[in-house]
């Protein structure tokens, strides 16, 4: 059966924990491509909340087998830790699987996005500070060093000695920091090589196979389409490729074996840290959105901004992942709102934009251009069949499938796996 791909179609946090769990319990294989533990994802399963950071949520399921692609990069002291958690929650990852190309995150790299972040003062990036972005830089300087280098110790011990040659020159030089030392990194990180051992496979070849067997695949975004590092608001974005296109590269998987692309959209839109957001409230109605969504990071815990839903951004999702379906999500919390805006186009320097701008300068001068609709200020939570929803919100839905062109198919009214209505 060809695979498909869940992603984020806004700045994240869209609730695509949720979501891939919903599609996990019928996959052979669930497979996050790109990233690393700064994308958390939350999965209630009655009175349990589990918050995962690198382990896809697959694991949830005894049948399916989880995966961390090529794509990612690890920290294996988190990967760990997630492992243990599980396991004593009475779930087993055994069944994980590692790809041996995936990169590590190395002490270094954490400290380095430390003190670069701090560096940069009112212009930073807003990152998780956990070594994402420099440990990105190193792959594509091919400086990197990779899972499968920590079962060699004398190329991991060179690797890392030659690396520190370079970065502790950056730390104290230019940073004032002291300088790290090797072999305690060295020592630290072989220890985890007997227990990450069982987990490392050549993951390409393991999708390819289970692909031939007419095994399901489902690939999983973490961040979102507007934190692309190609495609999102540079350079406020991360250091990976969430959209559909990174799911391809990240796995070693070819593109014919896709195809169903699933955009998981809130019905308003938030983004956290820094960078532009048309549609950002700085009101009680924005603050209200923070409190009845929940709307506080997964991993760092940091307070989200919310806004009403823009309809450019998400059409601009829709046109570079090429999403064949949306999930909505969070309807249940608009259910407090008298009246809904939507942003349909925006105002900039004078012009009008019914498509995304690509310049930096227009984004952050943008006005959005709302059209209001009327809200249902009634329950929803309870709700399982799409004509039993308030009419005021089937026109919510129905007016955002015209106005982006592809269908909503399911829609999220609480965070239970339950509380779902299911259009297809």
């Amino acid at each position: 059966m060809p695979a498909t791909i869940v992603l984020g179609a806004q700045w994240g946090d869209e609730g695509k924990g949720r979501v891939v769990d919903y599609f996990a319990e019928s996959a052979d294989y669930v497979v996050r491509y790109q990233g690393g533990n700064n994308a958390g994802h939350t999965i209630v399963v009655g009175e349990q909340r589990f918050a995962l950071s690198l382990i896809p949520s697959g694991v949830m399921y005894p049948h399916c087998t989880p995966v961390i692609a090529s794509g990612l990069v690890v920290d294996p002291k988190v990967l760990l830790e997630e492992i243990d958690m599980l396991t004593a929650r009475n779930l087993d990852p055994s069944r994980l699987r590692v790809s041996s190309n995936a990169h590590l995150i190395m002490p270094y790299h954490r400290k380095l996005d430390a003190v670069m972040e701090r560096y940069l003062g009112r212009n930073k990036i807003g990152t998780t500070k956990k070594g994402i972005g420099p440990a990105y830089t190193d792959k594509y300087a091919r400086q990197g060093i990779r899972v499968q280098d920590l079962f060699d110790p004398r190329i991991f011990a060179d690797k890392v000695e030659v690396a520190l040659e370079e970065k502790n020159k950056i730390l104290t030089r230019v940073y004032n920091q002291l300088p790290m030392d090797p072999q305690k990194i060295i020592d630290e990180y072989l220890s985890y090589a007997d227990r990450l051992l069982p987990y490392v496979t050549d993951t390409s070849l393991l999708l390819a196979e289970g692909l031939a067997r007419g095994e399901e695949v489902l690939f999983e975004g973490a961040q979102g389409t507007l934190l692309d590092i190609d495609h999102g608001t540079y350079p406020f974005v991360t250091s990976s490729n969430p959209t559909a296109g990174g799911a391809i590269i990240g796995s070693g998987i070819g593109p014919k074996a896709i195809d169903r692309i699933i955009g998981v959209a809130k019905a308003y839109i938030s983004r956290v840290g820094t960078g532009p957001f048309p549609t950002e409230l700085h009101d009680e109605t924005g603050d209200r959105m923070i409190e009845l969504g929940g709307e506080y990071g997964t991993v760092t815990g940091r307070r989200r901004r919310c806004g009403w839903l823009d309809l450019v951004a998400l059409r601009y999702a829709v046109r570079v992942n090429s999403l064949t379906e949306i999930f909505l999500t969070k309807l249940d919390i608009l259910s407090a709102f008298d009246t809904i805006k939507v942003a349909v186009a925006y105002q900039s320097l004078g012009q009008a934009y019914d498509e995304f701008p690509r310049q930096q300068r227009v984004l952050y001068n943008c006005t959005p251009v709302y059209e209001t609709l009327p809200g249902w200020t009634t329950d929803i939570s309870d709700v399982r069949e799409y004509d039993d929803l308030p009419k005021e919100a089937r026109a919510y839905i129905e007016f955002i499938e015209d106005r982006v062109g592809v269908p909503i198919s399911w829609i999220s009214v609480g965070p239970e796996r339950h509380q779902l209505i299911t259009r297809t």
